[in-house]
């Protein structure tokens, strides 16, 4: 089961379930939220619920998570990207492959080909799992369309038409302007494999950036202003001194080839954009939130192997898009998902937003419990959030 902290909204008895839902529980207390939050396959859950006599094949069960996933992607997460984009400060960005199942064909058998999950953490608010057939330049604009602020990636060409300047203005408002925010870890690994090699600036460039880290934990618990004047008074210098020396290092390998030189080259390329966590006390030295969440699918891929389709994949990418973000606010997501699919045919279609999970123990505190409780039945739906504070999650 997920793990559940002691800031978690109370969690449901073990012998709730809803009718004709995915969550329905079999005796020995598997519930389908597994597949999402530990990587079960559904052919596993299938085997665990026969033996305790529950006939629930796989085929049905996909069919659940299908119809859910298509259901909670044009309600819920379709609200919580909206917001994420128009309100965002910085988004972190990554992505993985995963393995799509071929459509049935003559000729025989065909191997899976790969599509891909896009991850977006924005700010402490939401992750996001987005799927594309494709890793292009397209695709990563799609996912960005409307969002003008920071986007922390690694330095894969494929984001770099985030960062250019539009051709020409839009018709229909402001061009967005977003700024890059490289990843020092990305930086670093290049200087540890050539350190691996025994090369004397190599470690030196370990021990460089290594100051940096150490400086920038001394104060990860400060407020954002604070840490900013203390980047600007403690680790400017230390960051101007690193591409003083890596500018000089590289001319001296410029004209040869191996591991140096590439370490090197990507920190001289990237001096901009690796040195822009000095602007603002809220921006990251790395990217790990988003390589963190893509092991989600990494975990997960090892169990259940490949998603059934396009379809599949990206409504698979909504059920991890709210099980990612209802632990990152401190929500049993296998709770929050019973509640969510309680609630929401009876939501109003204008105010999903509030079933999110960054909203939802303030909307879940003002339902009537009794209710809420019920398996079925009306519901009576409050007023809607007004004050913004009142609508924060516990976790914030």
């Amino acid at each position: 089961m997920c793990h559940v902290t002691a800031n978690t909204v109370e969690r449901r008895p073990a012998h709730r379930t809803l009718p004709g839902s995915p969550f329905k529980q079999a005796p020995t207390g598997e519930r389908l939220p597994g597949k999402y939050c530990d990587g079960l396959p559904l052919l596993r859950m299938e085997q665990r619920f026969a033996r305790d006599g529950v006939a629930v094949d796989r085929g049905t069960m996909a069919r659940w998570v299908e119809d859910v996933g298509a259901t909670v992607g044009t309600t819920v997460v379709a609200a919580m990207r909206d917001e994420a984009l128009a309100t965002a400060f910085c988004i972190a960005t990554d992505a993985t492959g995963v393995a799509v199942q071929p459509a049935p064909a003559e000729g025989g058998r065909q191997a899976c080909r790969r599509g891909h999950y896009f991850v977006q953490v924005a700010d402490k608010d939401a992750v996001f799992f987005e799927y594309t057939p494709k890793e292009t330049s397209a695709a990563v604009l799609e996912r960005f369309k409307g969002f003008s602020g920071y986007v922390q990636a690694d330095a894969k060409s494929v984001y770099d038409a985030l960062f250019r300047p539009a051709e020409e203005a839009p018709p229909d408002g402001e061009a967005q302007v977003r700024q890059e925010v490289a990843c020092w870890v990305h930086c670093r690994r290049g200087f540890w494999e050539a350190a691996t090699a025994k090369s004397v600036v190599a470690r030196e460039g370990l021990a460089r950036i290594g100051r940096i880290f150490e400086l920038e934990a001394t104060w990860r618990d400060k407020p954002p202003e604070e840490i900013h004047r203390l980047r600007q008074a403690h680790l400017r210098a230390h960051a101007d001194a690193f591409f003083t020396w890596a500018e000089a290092e590289h001319e001296k390998v410029r004209e040869e080839r191996g591991l140096v030189r590439k370490a090197l080259g990507y920190a001289v390329r990237h001096r901009e954009a690796l040195r822009r966590f000095l602007e603002d006390g809220r921006l990251l030295l790395e990217n790990n939130r988003s390589e963190r969440e893509l092991r989600r699918i990494a975990v997960g891929r090892k169990a259940w192997l490949f998603v059934g389709s396009d379809d599949h994949a990206e409504r698979a990418g909504h059920l991890f898009t709210l099980i990612a973000t209802a632990r990152l606010h401190r929500l049993d997501p296998e709770a929050y998902l019973r509640d969510l699919l309680r609630v929401l045919a009876h939501w109003p279609r204008e105010r999903y937003l509030e079933l999110a999970p960054k909203y939802w123990a303030a909307t879940r505190a003002r339902l009537v419990a009794a209710e809420l409780d019920a398996e079925v039945g009306e519901l009576t739906i409050p007023e809607p959030l007004t004050a913004p504070a009142e609508a924060q999650s516990p976790s914030r």
